[in-house]
C-alpha cells in the first residue's frame, strides 16, 4: 500500500482534519497528504500562526483499512475553551421604539 504524509508537533500530536491537534488514537481523524509538498505547505501555514510550533512532516504507511499507522501520543492534547462572542446585543437590550416604524407624517 502507498504511504501518506502527516504533520506532527513537538509533543507527538498530529494535525487533524478538524484543524486541531489530535493524539492519533483515531487514525481516521488525521489530515493526510498524498504528496509531501502539500503537507509541508500546511506545516508552513501552521508555523506562521504559531511561532512556538516545532512540527515536522513524516511519511507513514497505511493500514489494510487505508488509515495511517501512527504512534499514539502519551501527552494529552490541551483543550481550548471556547469564549463567548463579545459585542452581540441580546433582545433585552434593543429598545422597542427602534423596532417600530415612525408612523407620524409631516406636521
Amino acid at each position: 500500500m502507498p504511504d501518506v504524509f502527516v504533520i506532527t508537533n513537538q509533543l507527538g500530536h498530529f494535525w487533524g482534519k478538524s484543524k486541531r491537534w489530535v493524539d492519533g488514537k483515531d487514525p481516521r481523524t488525521l489530515l493526510r497528504a498524498r504528496h509531501q509538498d502539500e503537507a509541508v505547505n500546511t506545516l508552513v501555514e501552521l508555523s506562521a500562526k504559531d511561532t512556538a510550533l516545532r512540527g515536522q512532516v513524516i511519511e507513514v504507511p497505511l493500514s489494510e483499512r487505508g488509515e495511517p499507522t501512527v504512534t499514539i501520543s502519551d501527552i494529552p492534547v490541551p483543550q481550548i475553551e471556547e469564549s463567548p462572542v463579545a459585542g452581540l446585543q441580546t433582545s433585552d437590550e434593543v429598545s422597542p421604539a427602534t423596532l417600530e416604524p415612525d408612523t407620524a407624517g409631516p406636521a
